[in-house]
């Protein structure tokens, strides 16, 4: 028996609560891992994992197997790339989850960046908006909008992602200047959950004091890049994240509106899990992100 697959299969296993998962992570067919985590029980002369119709989670023997192996496995992981990189290699693969906005537009091009000086690591991007499990998921650093409150991470601050009212020019042709709060209540504007407040006004914020608006919102959508065709096509104006229109405002497709208020800006975090040892990789493309993202326009 290979014991370390069969503990890589096992901890995947209760990490993702299914067979199936595991399998999908390891890259293995669902009866390989089965067939590890029934040599594993047999070796060990206890059974590990209690299986249900819709999930699996770990026996006592298995939980308390699980907790001694997880951190050795990931430190064998470690030290063999951490051979790697003292030979001046980083190599191996990176699970990299972001907000599909902030991904596409900024962790993307970063990535190809990194890659041209280690192209020996591989990486598996997810774009989603969504809170993420680190562990569950098998996620090996994660952006994060707002501060994360796991106990189970290490996080870095990136700074704050300021949110600013822009228009196109036509928009602005065509509606009129902008210059008071009373003129954005009588324009249509494109918003998103994150800067209305329950009553449904648009929460506005210039040198520290606080201020709902009404507005007219035509458009209420979750999704960055509806946000931004909305402005550009001249149909809305409203607020953005600054790093996500940095380049429109500077080549003049879009214009700032009420430049002294601002939508509260939120805080933009890097998390990796405590639980596992950081990976030379892992490391040395968190130190890399962090360096370039804040550099990014409109991230303070």
């Amino acid at each position: 028996m290979d014991l370390a697959a069969a503990l890589r299969a096992f901890t995947r296993t209760v990490e993702r609560g299914s067979l199936t998962a595991a399998a999908r992570d390891l890259s293995l067919s669902q009866p390989a891992i089965s067939k590890h985590i029934a040599n594993l029980e047999r070796h060990v002369r206890a059974r590990l994992l209690e299986r249900s119709a819709r999930t699996v989670r770990a026996t006592p023997e298995g939980q308390a197997l699980y907790d001694a192996s997880r951190s050795a496995l990931a430190s064998i992981d470690a030290a063999v790339e951490g051979l790697y990189a003292m030979a001046g290699a980083i190599e191996g693969t990176v699970r990299l989850h972001a907000p599909s906005c902030i991904g596409g537009r900024h962790i993307h091009p970063l990535l190809m960046m990194f890659q041209q000086d280690h192209p020996g690591v591989t990486f598996e991007l997810m774009l989603e908006n969504r809170t993420v499990d680190l562990v569950f998921e098998n996620i090996d650093i994660a952006l994060m909008n707002g501060r994360p409150s796991g106990q189970d991470m290490i996080i870095r601050r990136l700074g704050l992602a300021r949110r600013i009212l822009v228009a196109s020019p036509a928009f602005l042709q065509k509606h009129g200047p902008v210059e008071t709060l009373d003129d954005l209540g009588r324009i249509p504007v494109v918003t998103t959950s994150r800067s209305m407040t329950s009553r449904n006004r648009l929460a506005l914020v210039a040198d520290g004091a606080p201020q709902e608006v009404d507005v007219r919102p035509i458009l209420q959508t979750n999704d960055a890049h509806v946000v931004g065709r909305t402005l550009l096509d001249g149909h809305a104006a409203g607020p953005v994240q600054h790093l996500l229109v940095a380049d429109d405002l500077e080549a003049g497709r879009l214009v700032r509106i009420l430049p002294e208020w601002e939508v509260r800006p939120s805080e933009l975090f890097l998390a990796y899990p405590s639980t596992k040892f950081m990976r030379p990789a892992v490391r040395a493309f968190a130190d890399f992100l962090t360096q370039h993202m804040r550099r990014i326009e409109g991230l303070d």
